[in-house]
């Protein structure tokens, strides 16, 4: 019988960070794209939507390598494989960001800082906006993802009581055997001392009919004997 064990929640939950960091990734290829064909304050806009998009997917690159310590040991290889694979995409659409964002003349905007020497106070306040729905939108994707985890040690909390009330029967079982068995070997020895009293019973029979018969022929040759006498 196979174990439930053998599905390991850690695996599952990898392919599901791996999933979602390839749309990640899809979405942060498509803002890049975006930056190259814009300028001004759009570009600065891009970039940011861009460098949120990769922090996102740093986010999700971090909880892959820490789930890959909760996949069992012979699928770990290839985990580690699409970890590094995915890693190396990350830092190259990295690097490439940070080219973008060199080639604008307003350095600070451009890698996102809180405040802007832009004149224009509603710059600054979409921007400040922008950045708290970010956060805010990063916080409820790794809540999410918490949930996720907490949903998955549950279901394999209750895979292994499932596991552990098997395991409970199947050793009731095997100590009823064990004393059917003993039972049976009980029937057997008093079966076989049963027989052996019965082998020496006719054993003696056969003793006391051949002394009858001969203390019977004894007797018929005296009386011949003396007949003849």
């Amino acid at each position: 019988m196979a174990n439930p064990l053998d599905t390991d929640a850690g695996s599952e939950l990898f392919s599901n960070y791996e999933a979602e960091l390839k749309l990640v990734q899809a979405d942060l290829n498509q803002k890049l794209d975006q930056i190259e064909e814009q300028s001004g304050e759009e570009r600065k806009s891009a970039v940011r939507g861009a460098q949120r998009a990769l922090e996102e997917a740093k986010e999700l690159l971090d909880q892959m390598n820490l789930e890959k310590a909760n996949i069992p040991t012979s699928s770990r290889s290839k985990a580690n494989q699409k970890y590094r694979n995915a890693q190396t995409d990350i830092d190259t659409l990295s690097r490439k960001l940070k080219t973008l964002a060199s080639q604008s003349s307003d350095r600070k905007a451009l890698f996102g800082d809180r405040y802007t020497d832009d004149p224009d106070s509603r710059d600054a306040a979409l921007e400040q906006r922008q950045q708290l729905l970010s956060g805010t939108d990063r916080l409820g994707r790794s809540s999410q993802r918490l949930r996720d985890s907490q949903r998955i040690a549950l279901e394999t909390e209750a895979i292994g009581a499932g596991t552990l009330a098997d395991l409970h029967q199947q050793r009731n079982v095997i100590e009823h055997t064990h004393q059917n068995l003993q039972q049976s070997e009980g029937y057997v020895d008093r079966s076989v001392k049963t027989l052996r009293g019965m082998a020496r019973r006719m054993a003696t029979n056969r003793i006391i009919t051949i002394a009858i018969i001969t203390v019977l022929v004894l007797l018929i040759i005296g009386v011949i004997y003396s007949k003849f006498r």
